[in-house]
C-alpha cells in the first residue's frame, strides 16, 4: 500500500511542476494589455509542448502560408506540429482566424479580397488551422472562415491531419469552435470542410459551428475502427453535407447535435479513399460501447436532423451526389446504431441505409468487381446496423416512391439490419419502414439474403443523380436539382462563447488569480 502511495504522490508532483512549468503565450492585446506576440503562427512557431497559447480579439489574416516538411500541396495559415499545444481564444466570436487578405473586411465575399494559397496560377487552396501529427493539441473558443480549396488538399478551416495510410495523430479537443465561408465564386475554390479530422484517434469536440462549405461541415475519416472521438453539441447547416465520415468506426459518438438545412444532413460511408476501408462501427476487444444500452461502439445519439432539403448549397464531387431531402445517409457500412433521435421534415427519406458503389483497387474490405457493378468495380454493401427508439415527423414530402421515414437495400447475403421502437408522430409508420420494423425486429449474425429493392434504388440513384443504369428515375419522379443557385449565409448570432476563457490556464496577464482558487480564475 505504501509504494501504491508513493507512486501517486509522484504523479501529483509531476502534475504540479508540469502545470507550474507552463508557459502563456499571448497573441494581440486583451482589456488594453498587450501580448507577446502579433500573430497565431508566431507563438506556435515559440511554443514548447504544455504551453498555452491565448489570443485576444481581432480579425487574424493570413500573411503567409507553411506546409509540413515534404508536403508542400498541404498549405495552412497556421501549422502546429509540436504536441501538446493549447490554443484558446479570449471569445469565440471576435476571435477570428481569417484566410483572406490583410487590409480587407472581415471574412470579406469579395474575390479581390481571398487568399487562394501558393502555388501562383495553379494555387494550392489554403487550410486554415491545421494540427500536423502532433498528439494532444487542443483549438478552442475562436472563428475560422474563408480558407479555400484549390489545386492541393486544401479548403479545411481546422483540420486535425494524421496523415496517410495509417494513424498519425493521437487525442485532441476541439471546443466553441465556428467555421465558415462567405465566398462562392465556383466549386474549385469553394471551402470544402469546416472541422476535420483524419487518420486520428481520441478526442472530443463540444460547441462546434460549421456552415457553407461544399463537402461536409464536420468530418471524421481513415480512423477505421479506433476513431475513440466524440461529437456533441454540434450545430451544422447550409452545406453539401452536415456530416460526412469515411471509414471511421469504432468508438465513435455524434450526441445532442443539430443537422438541419444541408443538401444531406448527415452521410457516414465506406469507400475506396481515405483509406484503410471499411468502417466498422463493432467494438474492439476490451472496448464498451459510449452509450449505455447502445448494441454498437458507433452510436448517434439524441441529435435533432431536420429540413435537409436545400438545393443552394455548394457541393463538389461524391458530397454533391448526396440525395437531397434526406436526414441521414448510412452507406456501405457495417454495426452502427442510431437510436433516440428526431428526424423532421426531411422530403426524401429521414434514414436510408445502402450499399455504397466506388471503384478501383485497392477495395479493400469490399466486394471487387461486383458482378451487380461490373468489371473494375468496388462494392461496399451495408449491414448490422441498428435503427432503434427514433421519432419521425412529416419526412417524404417530395411523395415519390419510397419516400418516407427509412428505408434500406443492400446486394449480397449478410447479417441483417434490425429496426425496432421508432414511431411516426401521425400514428403510423409509412408502410415500408412499418415492413422493415416486421421482417427485421432484431438484428442477426446468421446470414440473410440481400435486400435488392428496386423501388427504393431507383429512388435514390434518382435522388442522388447517379446513373446505374438500366435503374433511376421513373416516369412521374420528381425531385429538386442542387446546385443551381447557391447562397452563402450568414452566421447566427450570439453562439456561445466559452464562459470562462481563462478557466485552466496558468497566472498570466490576461488571468488574474480570484481569491480563495488555486489555479487561474477570471479575467
Amino acid at each position: 500500500m505504501r509504494r501504491v502511495g508513493a507512486c501517486v504522490g509522484l504523479v501529483a508532483v509531476l502534475a504540479i511542476s508540469a502545470s507550474a512549468s507552463a508557459r502563456v503565450l499571448r497573441v494581440g492585446s486583451f482589456h488594453g494589455k498587450t501580448g507577446q506576440f502579433a500573430t497565431i503562427q508566431a507563438a506556435v512557431d515559440a511554443a514548447k509542448p504544455g504551453d498555452w497559447i491565448l489570443i485576444g480579439p481581432g480579425d487574424y489574416k493570413t500573411t503567409t502560408s507553411r506546409h509540413p516538411a515534404g508536403n508542400s500541396h498541404l498549405p495552412a495559415g497556421v501549422l502546429v506540429t509540436k504536441k501538446r499545444i493549447y490554443i484558446r481564444g479570449m471569445n469565440r466570436n471576435t476571435v477570428i482566424v481569417d484566410g483572406t487578405k490583410p487590409g480587407s473586411a472581415r471574412c470579406s465575399n469579395k474575390k479581390a479580397d481571398q487568399n487562394f494559397g501558393p502555388g501562383g496560377k495553379q494555387a494550392f487552396g489554403l487550410n486554415g488551422i491545421m494540427v500536423w501529427k502532433a498528439d494532444n493539441v487542443w483549438v478552442q473558443n475562436l472563428t475560422a472562415c474563408n480558407f479555400l480549396s484549390g489545386n492541393g488538399d486544401a479548403g479545411n478551416e481546422i483540420w486535425w491531419n494524421g496523415g496517410e495510410g495509417k494513424i498519425g495523430g493521437h487525442g485532441l479537443v476541439g471546443s466553441y469552435l465556428t467555421t465558415t465561408s462567405t465566398y462562392f465564386k465556383g466549386e474549385r475554390t469553394a471551402a470544402a470542410y469546416g472541422v476535420f479530422t483524419s487518420a486520428w484517434t481520441g478526442g472530443t469536440f463540444d460547441q462546434i459551428y460549421a456552415s457553407n462549405f461544399n463537402d461536409s461541415g464536420f468530418y471524421i475519416g481513415a480512423c477505421r475502427q479506433v476513431c475513440n472521438q466524440t461529437i456533441n453539441h454540434g450545430w451544422a447547416e447550409f452545406n453539401a453535407l452536415g456530416y460526412s465520415g469515411s471509414n471511421s468506426g469504432g468508438r465513435l459518438l455524434v450526441e445532442n447535435s443539430e443537422f438541419d438545412n444541408n443538401d444531406d444532413g448527415f452521410s457516414t460511408n465506406s469507400q475506396n479513399g481515405d483509406n484503410p476501408p471499411p468502417q466498422n462501427g463493432a467494438c474492439p476487444a476490451g472496448v464498451s460501447p459510449p452509450v449505455a444500452g447502445a448494441p454498437t461502439c458507433w452510436v448517434f445519439i439524441h441529435n435533432f436532423v431536420h429540413d435537409n432539403n436545400n438545393t443552394t448549397t455548394p457541393g463538389l464531387g461524391s458530397a454533391a451526389a448526396g440525395p437531397v431531402g434526406t436526414g441521414m445517409s448510412v452507406a456501405g457500412r457495417r454495426n452502427d446504431t442510431i437510436m433516440r433521435n428526431r428526424f423532421v421534415n426531411n422530403k426524401a427519406w429521414g434514414v436510408i441505409l445502402v450499399a455504397y458503389p466506388d471503384s478501383g483497387p485497392p477495395c479493400t474490405g469490399g466486394t471487387k468487381d461486383s458482378p451487380i457493378l461490373g468489371k473494375g468495380s468496388c462494392l461496399y454493401d451495408e449491414w448490422g446496423d441498428h435503427v432503434i427508439n427514433n421519432t419521425f415527423t412529416n419526412n417524404g414530402g417530395y411523395g415519390n416512391p419510397t419516400n418516407g421515414d427509412f428505408e434500406q437495400l443492400n446486394f449480397e447475403t449478410h447479417p441483417s439490419d434490425c429496426y425496432s421502437g421508432n414511431v411516426d408522430t401521425s400514428g403510423a409508420l409509412n408502410p415500408d419502414s412499418a415492413a422493415l420494423e416486421q421482417a427485421h425486429p432484431t438484428c442477426t449474425t446468421t446470414p440473410v439474403a440481400g435486400n435488392f429493392n428496386e423501388p427504393f434504388l431507383n429512388e435514390v440513384l434518382c435522388d442522388s443523380r447517379t446513373p446505374l443504369k438500366p435503374f433511376g428515375c421513373q416516369p412521374g419522379d420528381h425531385y429538386p436539382k442542387p446546385f443551381t443557385h447557391i447562397v452563402m449565409h450568414k452566421l447566427p448570432k450570439h453562439l456561445a462563447t466559452m464562459p470562462n476563457p481563462c478557466k485552466g490556464v496558468p497566472a498570466n496577464p490576461w488571468c488574474r488569480k480570484q481569491q480563495g482558487q488555486q489555479g487561474p480564475g477570471g479575467y
